[in-house]
């Protein structure tokens, strides 16, 4: 058994980390990167890493995602240093031969109907995304993770012509105290847990 993370570690991912609403700050090109290549070991169904991220940064970029914006998400989101599209790509399955070369995974896949690949992407790029988050946290980001939006404004935006959807956003950066929510609670264990 691996040793368990000190409660620092734990606070900063997990029991003291935020939903915030305000950023400040820069996210450089750099710490993206290395936000991925921390992210993408996590695991996901025969190793398909369906998701795919578009990282919001420029002027250019934030007026294209803007008119498929709730309201209450436009000003944060448009403010944000970085703004993550979390999206995942139909095809996934053609990168299988790389990604799970030890048999033909990608036979697995390819004659699903639309409405099963759909939910395994939506599954496991879900799964990416939330590694997403831990990942910036572990890099000592905040993130402000939402679903307020319009998906087929965005995929025409960003995606069209391609095989790429949108899942969800995360507003990344150095979150404002002042923006966030009391903490909501959480269920108790033996509300949300069974051991059999």
């Amino acid at each position: 058994m691996k040793d368990v993370l000190p409660a620092p570690a734990l606070d900063q991912l997990f029991r003291q980390a935020r939903t915030y609403n305000a950023f400040s700050g820069d996210v450089s090109d750099e710490t993206l990167h290395a936000l991925y290549d921390l992210l993408k070991w996590g695991p996901t169904a025969a190793n398909s890493c369906p998701a795919r991220f578009v990282f919001v940064k420029s002027k250019e970029a934030k007026a294209r995602l803007g008119p498929a914006l709730d309201e209450g998400n436009y000003a944060k989101t448009m403010a944000a240093p970085c703004t993550v599209i979390v999206a995942y790509d139909m095809a996934f399955y053609d990168k299988l031969p790389v990604l799970f070369p030890h048999t033909d995974a990608r036979a697995w896949f390819d004659t699903k109907p639309e409405d099963a690949l759909e939910r395994i992407c939506l599954r496991n790029g879900s799964l990416q995304g939330a590694y997403l988050i831990l990942a910036a946290r572990a890099l000592g980001l905040d993130c402000g993770p939402m679903s307020g939006f319009d998906n087929a404004k965005v995929d025409a935006a960003f995606f069209a012509g391609t095989t790429w959807r949108s899942n969800f956003l995360v507003n990344l950066g150095r979150g404002e105290p002042s923006s966030i929510f009391p903490r909501s609670p959480r269920l108790p264990f033996d509300e949300a847990c069974r051991i059999e």
